[in-house]
């Protein structure tokens, strides 16, 4: 007889096909060998104490501050620890309670569903001459070389952008940065490299954006989240998705003391109110990525409360953009220049995608897609 773990729940899924068990089986045998961890801010005390019982009375557990069966305050926080199955019988009990229990089961349930995405890398190509990172700026038959290698080493999806993001960066004319991509946008038109790779179109202007899709260009990523109703129309009509982004305040000054009562319930609450604003023109879910923006408006222990509970997004069915590449929270993390994160973005990239990114945007492509070839066999 051989006895020994198993670790994760995608190896008991396989394992138990490799048992023969049926296959609604395997989906009920699979919800109880995952922990999940809710917290949950701000509950009625009332509220705290039913949550509380009705957790062990399934199995699961609501760990609460000291006070609470006292009813010594009238709101506290707390920690729902419990197996998928467990917190879906527990969302039904809820439902039947009083003191915003009912919300609490309907946000139960919506964090529960899962969609899966295949893994795609994003290769960066900077058209500009002041990004961050020098190794990403390529200009008309350079970027195209650059762009086919990029193909080659395994990227799905191309970003190309004529605006530098990074802090302290200011905006430009329509013109000038149309001026900077166009012979990129013309030569993938042309050589119709659109037909090997989905190209990105990374820009907030309506102008460049429509001159892009009329390119073949097939995503939108605005880093300024949909607040352009004419981008949102832009997709609608070229069939085209549109990748919203968390940004507190703009790039010039968004590093500038961001404040945040909880960054994690805030981005939710922004992807929550502009995904409202997309179906409502007419732009289907489907078709919305969703990026926490790490890096944009946020210090370092916000970026890294975000990349910690990054997996709470999936919940809005959306496929989730990570994109960390060499960016200053490393340095912050462990003094290094630009040209030497590599390490530090990898190990970023690959939690990100552990916990539910499925697109992700990198300057080294060749990189990446060793790691998550290597990753996902481990």
């Amino acid at each position: 007889m051989r006895v020994y773990e198993i670790s994760k729940p995608k190896d008991v899924e396989e394992y138990l096909r490799e048992l023969g068990v049926e296959g609604t089986g395997i989906k009920i045998m699979a919800k109880k060998s995952e922990l999940v961890f809710i917290k949950i801010k701000e509950l009625k005390t009332p509220a705290v104490n039913i949550l509380k019982q009705d957790a062990l009375s399934i199995g699961a557990e609501l760990a609460v501050p000291s006070g609470v069966i006292l009813c010594e305050k009238e709101y506290y926080d707390c920690l729902l620890i419990g197996t998928k199955r467990q917190l879906e019988r527990l969302a039904k009990k809820e439902l039947a309670q009083p003191f915003g229990l009912k919300s609490v089961a309907k946000v139960l349930k919506s964090l529960l569903v899962s969609s899966k995405f295949e893994l795609k890398i994003m290769g960066v190509i900077n058209a500009n001459n002041d990004s961050f990172f020098s190794g990403s700026r390529f200009v008309g038959k350079e970027a195209v070389k650059q762009i086919e290698q990029m193909i080659a080493d395994g990227a799905k999806i191309i970003d190309i952008g004529g605006v530098s993001s990074r802090p302290g960066s200011k905006a430009v004319s329509t013109s000038q940065e149309l001026s900077r991509v166009k012979d990129i946008l013309d030569i993938v038109k042309e050589k119709k490299l659109y037909e090997k790779a989905t190209f990105s179109i990374d820009s907030y202007s309506p102008e460049v954006v429509e001159y892009a899709l009329n390119c073949g260009f097939k995503i939108i990523n605005d880093i300024t989240g949909a607040r352009d109703e004419k981008l949102i129309k832009l997709a609608i009509k070229y069939e085209a998705k549109l990748c919203i982004m968390h940004m507190q305040g703009t790039p010039d000054n968004m590093q500038k003391e961001p404040k945040y009562d909880c960054v994690v319930s805030e981005v939710d609450q922004f992807f929550a109110e502009q995904i409202a604003k997309c179906e409502e023109l007419g732009l289907e879910r489907e078709n919305i990525i969703l990026d926490v923006g790490i890096g944009f408006g946020k210090t370092l222990e916000h970026n890294l409360e975000l990349l910690k509970a990054h997996q709470h997004f999936t919940y809005f069915g959306c496929e989730l953009l990570i994109g960390a590449s060499r960016k200053s929270l490393i340095d912050m993390i462990t003094p290094t220049p630009t040209e030497q994160r590599l390490p530090g973005t990898l190990i970023i990239h690959t939690k990100a995608v552990e916990r539910g990114a499925s697109i992700v945007r990198c300057h080294d492509v060749k990189e990446h897609y060793q790691v998550f070839k290597v990753w996902e066999r481990l």
